[in-house]
């Protein structure tokens, strides 16, 4: 009989146990980069957003002594607040980054979001050590970003309730125009409301279950506070969800966050004028939108 307590076994092992082929497109996102970043245009983007975070950067990148101001500018407001991101630093950054641009944000969001998921594992489960493969260069890098949405969507223990909030709340602290206009089908027939989605915003002081409040305190913390998640945070997860669910959590919040791309592009307009758009996901994790309630 083996009497390990699931929550003292690591961040790593916890990711690697509970959502192995998930925990598997992390490291192959982590493996890579595009051809037209260089190494040092990576450890760039790779110390700029950990300088921010207070997280230990990516493969222990260091910072090149000819790091380029706008890019360093637009990585530390990615991982500061994108919803504030100027048109003076995307154009800088693009002016500087040139036809990498679009990689390049990729690596901003796998140097800013991949040690937050860490440390959200390692504040739920304990510390563990973290392997970062050296990213080798390929012709484009979105293959690898897709696997790794795709694979965290297929982990679903977790309700459809709690997940559609989880990305709702996300959305909003992001501003990410196209996520806030859409809503999961499945989370408003499983009893999500209008009520349910405003209360999102003010989740602490709602009458939103002590289940949504913990995950969605969870989301604040790694998208605020990632290098301090609070004792209350981590011992409502544990008291709430399981393991498995706990680190679905973690990694809802950190494939959400991937709006972060857009939303520092300024790509992400909503579809729909008016109204909400709903979307739903089907058990291998594929988007399927216009949608209408059953």
């Amino acid at each position: 009989m083996n009497d390990t307590n699931p929550w003292t076994i690591g961040g790593a092992a916890a990711l690697d146990l509970y959502a192995p082929e998930a925990a598997a497109a992390v490291q192959g996102l982590l493996a890579v980069r595009p051809a037209g970043v260089s190494t040092d245009l990576n450890d760039t983007l790779r110390v700029t957003t950990a300088g921010v975070t207070g997280l230990p950067a990516l493969g222990g990148a260091s910072l090149p002594a000819d790091a380029d101001p706008a890019v360093t500018a637009f990585a530390e407001q990615f991982a500061i607040d994108v919803s504030s991101m100027s048109e003076a630093l995307r154009g800088g950054f693009v002016g500087a980054v040139g036809e990498a641009a679009f990689g390049a944000v990729q690596m901003t969001y796998v140097a800013d979001v991949i040690p937050r998921l860490h440390a959200a594992l390692d504040a739920l489960f304990g510390p563990s050590e973290w392997v970062h493969p050296d990213p080798s260069p390929v012709e484009d890098t979105w293959p690898a970003v897709e696997v790794y949405l795709q694979e965290i969507a297929r982990v679903q223990v977790l309700d459809a309730v709690a997940t559609e909030l989880i990305r709702l709340r996300g959305a909003r602290q992001h501003e990410c125009r196209l996520c806030k206009s859409r809503r999961m089908v499945t989370a408003i027939n499983e009893g999500a409301d209008d009520a349910a989605f405003e209360a999102v915003d003010h989740y602490a002081d709602s009458d939103l279950p002590d289940r949504i409040k913990a995950a969605l305190a969870l989301t604040d913390a790694m998208i605020w506070t990632p290098a301090s998640i609070g004792d209350d945070v981590v011992a409502a997860i544990r008291a709430e969800f399981s393991p498995a669910e706990a680190v679905e959590v973690a990694l809802d919040i950190a494939r959400n966050a991937a709006n972060k791309i857009p939303v520092s592009l300024a790509t992400d307009d909503a579809i729909v004028s008016e109204g909400v758009e709903l979307f739903d996901m089907d058990v291998d994790g594929t988007l399927i939108y216009g949608l209408e309630p059953a």
